[in-house]
């Protein structure tokens, strides 16, 4: 099926794309890698009439130490995002998870911000962030502003993000030292999330001093595993102990029901991702 027509324009400044968000109103669209909006378009589920492109915006595509904190710009594909230095010094857990997202195509030219902006709840890139505690910088007609990851995605397929603003960057602070790690369980022939969990492990003492968990496709946003996490503080560096207090990962969710497994099974399959990611994490993994 072919898409609806549409106009395009590709800016060379971020005020330039402002100001064509502002000028196309509720018609207007952005694209980045377009891996997620192309098959959209096709389906004929978006009919756009203006599509703004940020590939010529420069700088977008860094990724970039500042004090404390990693900055990803928004337009960094996956792949890059996958294999850079910084990421796997400080944010190991992004860098995995970009590894995970979809097939070589697509990671060569999806990107960091169009996966956290379309905000699929089974999305590979927003539980990492989540277990980093990101920030999502954001550009409108107001001026800049940032949210907290916790607060970014509203629902399936719905963000934070008002109208003509466009996702800049995430800025993580540094865990440098954290041991890190994605487990995902996904469809044979496909590469969605039946279940995903990106775990950031600081270990003090012969224990799990710090622990992030954060959950793709187990309700309808993104989320944090707090019950495990909670569970998991203090727990001593011993096998067992860290996988049982991480089988609380499913606790207060309400993951879908579909083809690929009920609620319940969702719910176990958290619990047992999120021990095998803090226990490798953690360096007890058997």
């Amino acid at each position: 099926m072919r898409p609806v027509d549409f106009d395009y324009t590709s800016p060379t400044t971020l005020e330039e794309v402002v100001r064509s968000l502002d000028d196309g109103g509720d018609e207007a669209t952005i694209i980045g890698g377009g891996q997620s909006l192309m098959p959209v378009l096709r389906m004929r589920m978006a009919d756009p009439e203006l599509l703004v492109d940020l590939r010529r915006v420069p700088g977008m595509r860094e990724v970039r130490e500042e004090g404390d904190h990693v900055v990803v710009g928004a337009m960094a594909t996956h792949h890059a995002v996958a294999h850079d230095a910084l990421v796997a010094a400080h944010a190991g857990v992004l860098g995995q998870a970009a590894a995970c997202v979809g097939d070589p195509q697509i990671r060569y030219r999806g990107t960091v911000g169009g996966s956290l902006a379309h905000a699929d709840p089974a999305g590979d890139i927003a539980p990492a962030v989540l277990a980093l505690d990101g920030v999502i910088e954001v550009t409108g007609p107001d001026g800049a502003r940032t949210v907290p990851a916790t607060e970014f995605f509203h629902g399936p397929f719905t963000t934070d993000l008002r109208d003509g603003e466009v996702l800049t960057a995430v800025r993580l602070p540094k865990h440098t030292g954290w041991g890190m790690r994605y487990e995902k369980f996904a469809h044979v022939a496909q590469s969605w999330s039946i279940v995903a969990v990106a775990a950031a492990v600081q270990v003090e003492d012969g224990a799990i001093a710090r622990v992030r968990l954060g959950m793709a496709n187990m309700g309808q946003t993104p989320l944090r595993a707090e019950t495990a996490e909670a569970a998991l503080t203090g727990v001593p560096l011993q096998e067992r102990a860290v996988h049982d207090a991480a089988a609380r990962a499913g606790e207060g969710t309400s993951p879908p029901v579909d083809a690929a497994g009920t609620a319940e099974y969702r719910r176990h399959l958290a619990g047992v991702l999120a021990g095998r990611a803090v226990a490798a994490a953690a360096g007890v993994a058997g």
